[in-house]
């Protein structure tokens, strides 16, 4: 894979997930990434040891960095990290919000030093906003964003998404803003400021069931697996298995209850004619598919999904994704020895990315000392 972002220099004052799922992607397209830790480590070192005695998070989001650890109130620990500052073309940072500014290494103050400096600030909250000093972690924000109210099924109340999707989300778009801003840079000659908070990725993604509830006046409901905009849309019994089908047009509908249920008459009922009708009556439509589907063989349908294009999948255990058909994993290296990961999605020029090692906690100190520290 092209390392389309060597040379570029990314100096991280992070830690959890969020900063470090954004610059793992910088790291894997090839840029040198400094992450700076604290003399105990970034804490996400500690959040579990099932990667061969090493934490999940950590393995999965740290690869290709340098670790250096750094003491920013002491002297020559700044005048390090300035010296790094000098170089870079990015400055990324997660702290609790206003320590940076206190460290003198806030963004208007790095701008006005390093007009080419990219800076990226990521807080839970947007600046300008009352919560804005709040610390703010994963899953306080799915909860305050309304995320969880949607999430599980009404007998269940409101759930986490099984994942920390406001912090990947939320790197996902630090990572797309700082491309953005190279790119612009490439133009202009000019760095760029960059702030996300956590609630407003949250936010963006919530905009279907908040224009459902400010315009439609519908809270929108809990549904497990079940699609709240689409029907039939979900999990049904077949004789011998479960299985996920998603219908997603006019056309796949009478497909579906023709050829695949064999019922001319649903296909013709007018009170399914559209998929504004077959949501609004979810309950009937999945009775009447359920009753069609549950004596069939699971091999039976699934062959006739196939044969008419029809979208559907199985409910997978974590531990039936380790094992699944699809999914390709890559070795990364680990101070514990390599450790098997999902691999990353994209694929260039029929590659996927190289998998860069691991760091140790403070692995970097002597190199980066000696490359950028007093005296140097």
């Amino acid at each position: 894979m092209t390392d389309a972002l060597e040379g570029i220099l990314v100096i991280a004052l992070e830690q959890a997930v969020a900063v470090p799922s954004a610059t793992c992607k910088l790291a894997d397209a090839g840029a040198r990434v400094i992450k700076l830790e604290r003399l105990e480590g970034d804490f996400a070192r500690g959040y579990d040891d099932y990667a061969k005695g090493l934490s999940s998070y950590f393995v999965w989001l740290n690869r290709g960095k340098e670790s250096c650890r750094v003491d920013l109130k002491q002297d020559d620990d700044r005048a390090m990290v300035e010296a790094m500052l000098g170089e870079a073309d990015i400055f990324i940072q997660n702290l609790a919000p206003g320590a940076t500014t206190r460290l003198g290494l806030g963004a208007a103050e790095l701008r006005a030093r390093y007009p080419r400096l990219i800076t990226c600030d990521v807080s839970g909250y947007a600046p300008g906003t009352p919560h804005h000093t709040r610390k703010a972690y994963d899953l306080l924000v799915q909860a305050e964003s309304g995320l969880a109210a949607i999430t599980g099924t009404q007998d269940s109340g409101p759930s986490r998404i099984g994942i920390s999707i406001a912090d990947i989300a939320t790197g996902q778009a630090a990572y797309a803003a700082i491309l953005e801003a190279l790119l612009r840079r490439a133009k202009t000659g000019e760095g760029s400021a960059i702030q996300l908070s956590l609630f407003d990725t949250l936010g963006e993604l919530m905009n279907v069931p908040y224009l459902t509830r400010r315009y439609g006046g519908i809270e929108p409901p809990r549904l497990g697996l079940a699609h709240p905009s689409i029907a039939p849309y979900g999990v049904f019994a077949t004789a011998d298995g479960n299985l996920l089908v998603s219908i997603q047009s006019e056309r796949e509908w009478q497909i579906f209850a023709r050829e695949v249920l064999g019922s001319t008459a649903l296909a013709e009922d007018a009170r399914f004619a559209t998929n504004v009708l077959r949501v609004r009556q979810r309950e009937v439509v999945d009775a009447q598919v359920q009753a069609l589907l549950a004596q069939r063989p699971f091999a039976d349908v699934t062959a006739a999904l196939d044969r008419y294009a029809i979208a559907y999948g199985t409910v997978s255990s974590v531990g039936d994704l380790i094992t699944h058909p699809a999914a390709t994993t890559l070795p990364v290296d680990t101070p514990s020895g390599p450790v098997e990961v999902l691999a990353p999605p994209v694929i260039v020029d029929g590659q996927r990315v190289r998998m860069r090692p691991v760091p140790t906690l403070g692995q970097h100190d002597d190199a980066l000392r000696a490359e950028f520290g007093i005296g140097r």
